[in-house]
């Protein structure tokens, strides 16, 4: 970090005070998250568990939601529907069908597959509504032609919605293409740094690539077809008025 620092204070980029804060809060978060983790661990109760989950997915569902540049009324209610459902279905099958932990909660395996896959989420989430309020917005003249035309609000709107799906899932699939071959990710890694046998990690991560990627695709469906059906009524009308430029 000092290095960052150095090339900041040199090339006057402004982002020394930004460089330490993060620095500083990453450490701390996870110096913190890791005293709560071993806590957890030694409980082994399904209630912690629900209670570390449930929180994460609330922060996760915050951040999907503040990261768009454009709001309406029920975007947080939406995003933590969407992260909720997606992370908790993809990760219930991967511990009640694949991985089979004794118990079938075990914080060891629950909390950080949880983790990996609220965090790919919300990525795809936040990208997708993005998209889609910005292009709402910027092709209104557009949407409320073809309304007046005759069209419904979905065929007039599938074009966005596509595009809005596009973005939320080309990232997963990005690091998915150059995984192996260019990078090594995180948890693959740490289980070879651990000790383990590298044709072992190789298939856990296998595991969890495809549980993100499908997390991801559901989560940026539910998001997109939450907002649809806030920003737009059963009149087929587009209430633009409910949509907000964030400050």
């Amino acid at each position: 970090m000092l290095i960052s620092l150095g090339f900041s204070a040199v090339l006057r980029l402004g982002l020394g005070r930004q460089i330490f804060i993060a620095t500083i809060r990453m450490t701390a978060q996870l110096l913190l998250v890791g005293l709560i983790l071993s806590w957890v661990f030694s409980l082994s109760s399904l209630w912690a568990v629900i209670g570390i989950g449930l929180l994460m997915t609330i922060l996760a569902a915050h951040a999907a939601a503040s990261r768009s540049a454009r709001t309406y009324t029920q975007i947080l209610l939406d995003s933590f529907v969407s992260v909720f459902g997606s992370a908790y279905l993809l990760t219930g099958i991967a511990l009640a069908g694949i991985l089979q932990p004794d118990p079938w909660f075990n914080p060891q395996y629950s909390i950080p597959i949880l983790g990996m896959v609220l965090g790919n989420a919300l990525t795809g989430v936040s990208l997708a509504i993005d998209r889609y309020t910005s292009s709402l917005e910027s092709q209104r003249d557009l949407i409320e032609n073809n309304l007046a035309l005759g069209a419904t609000r979905w065929e007039a709107t599938h074009a966005m919605f596509r595009d809005a799906m596009r973005a939320g899932m080309i990232p997963t699939l990005n690091s998915m293409t150059v995984m192996g071959i260019i990078s090594l990710p995180g948890m693959m890694t740490g289980q070879i740094l651990g000790g383990a046998d590298p044709s072992t990690a190789v298939r856990y991560q296998i595991l969890i690539m495809f549980i993100i990627a499908a997390s991801t695709t559901i989560a940026s469906v539910w998001i997109l077809t939450l907002a649809f059906l806030r920003l737009f009524d059963n009149a087929h009308r587009l209430r633009i008025e409910r949509l907000e430029t964030r400050k």
